[in-house]
């Protein structure tokens, strides 16, 4: 099924945005440089077979972005490697630490949650490899249950602080991560042409349980692993798709 579905050129190129950055349908057909339909056709067919989700954006309900499945797209490869022969089953490669100390920048509008957990999470998992730091457009105290879902793994982030994202408005970043669909909207440019990349995530706290922040450490968890994977390699100055 894999192979039936990334061999056509159009959802290989619709993956590989996909597998840099949430995106939203006419961005897609931007990157491809395909019509509309056509792209979208190919949406479903990677929504069908649970490759690609959608969710309605938070910043303008009339939008969606699309996002890749990693873990998914990682399942399917493997079975479809050992159906092949056991001799192909793929084991995923130690992260390798790039060739320089790359600075990632993460936001969402509250700094209270999501780009708190991202950073904490991408600092340990890291090493000294990666400096990670936080901000959000409208900043509110840290949530309760952020600080409580990274004890959980044993990392402590009770004593930071939210910031404002003018705080780092002159400040030289290698990525720069948007968590929720408005912060994007806002974001400023920062110097130095960082990659941007956004990753619709929602607001655990607007759920209000504590199912909801396990469910976003462990989203931010898969993302940041692979986002790893990519940081010596991929060219710091790879700007995202714009989404003016």
């Amino acid at each position: 099924m894999l192979f039936r579905l990334a061999g056509h050129p159009l959802r290989w190129r619709l993956l590989r945005e996909l597998s840099l950055s949430d995106r939203r349908v006419r961005e897609l057909t931007s990157a491809v440089g395909e019509p509309q339909p056509l792209v979208s056709y190919h949406l479903r067919e990677l929504r069908s077979a649970e490759l690609v989700s959608t969710r309605r954006s938070s910043f303008d309900a009339r939008d969606s972005y699309y996002t890749l499945d990693l873990e998914r797209f990682g399942e399917l490869l493997t079975e479809a490697g050992t159906a092949l022969h056991p001799a192909f089953r793929l084991t995923a490669p130690a992260i390798a630490a790039p060739r320089r100390r790359r600075l990632v920048l993460f936001l969402c509008t509250g700094n209270s949650s999501r780009s708190q957990i991202a950073e904490a999470l991408l600092q340990d998992l890291s090493g000294s490899a990666v400096e990670a730091f936080s901000a959000g457009s409208r900043p509110k105290p840290l949530h309760a249950n952020a600080v409580r879902v990274m004890r959980e793994r044993g990392i402590d982030i009770s004593g930071r602080e939210s910031k404002h994202l003018d705080v780092y408005g002159h400040r030289r970043f290698d990525y720069v991560i948007s968590l929720c669909d408005r912060v994007r909207e806002v974001c400023p440019e920062f110097p130095g042409d960082p990659t941007t990349i956004h990753w619709s995530i929602p607001d655990p706290a607007a759920e209000g349980t504590y199912a909801a922040f396990r469910r976003t450490a462990a989203d931010l968890e898969t993302r940041i692993r692979y986002l790893l994977h990519g940081l010596g390699d991929r060219s710091p100055n790879k700007k995202e798709v714009s989404h003016s």
